[in-house]
């Protein structure tokens, strides 16, 4: 971890030295660093749902579709008690709302766009890779969602009932933009 800080550190000098000498880099380079960003998000909340599916399933092994869940299952929250598990799925509902918003501010800019190459502006934007976003984001939400059902008897009615909430505020939010 002492190692991944600090290349982490090396690399934003470098990203801020490189800012400083070029002041604009150009679009496609920060549409890439938003994407990457994107990407990352949903890996870690990816393994956020093989973490709380390790922790209800308990020390009982690796069963088909869970190569992913072996770390999850060796640290110490694995064997931990069910109050845990609570805790993992808020903070897996915090970065689902996350990349809900970065969804979002990129179906703005989206439209942004269209509406200024109504008065001529060059839009190019494809839109593979904005619905690309949504269908992954989307599959992640349902993958969420049916780790927070199936747990219901570990969460309790209250906090499952703001969790569906969330949930569908998380779903009609993407709908309707």
């Amino acid at each position: 971890l002492r190692l991944v800080a600090v290349l982490k550190a090396i690399l934003e000098g470098e990203k801020a030295a490189v800012l400083k000498r070029d002041h604009h880099l150009p679009l496609s380079f920060h549409r890439r660093q938003e994407e990457l960003k994107f990407a990352l998000g949903l890996q870690r909340l990816q393994h956020r749902i093989h973490e709380i599916q390790a922790l209800r399933d308990g020390p009982k092994g690796e069963g088909p579709g869970q190569g992913g869940c072996l770390l999850a299952m060796q640290s110490p929250t694995a064997g931990a008690a069910p109050q845990e598990l609570p805790t993992l799925i808020l903070e897996a509902v915090k970065e689902l709302e996350a990349a809900k918003q970065q969804v979002l501010k990129r179906i703005q800019i989206w439209k942004r766009q269209q509406q200024l190459a109504g008065n001529g502006a060059l839009f190019e934007e494809n839109l593979a890779p904005l619905q690309k976003r949504c269908e992954s984001l989307v599959e992640v939400y349902f993958q969420l969602h049916q780790q927070v059902t199936a747990a219901s008897t570990e969460l309790g009615p209250e906090l499952q009932s703001r969790l569906l909430e969330r949930f569908s505020e998380v779903l009609s939010s993407l709908v309707k933009r």
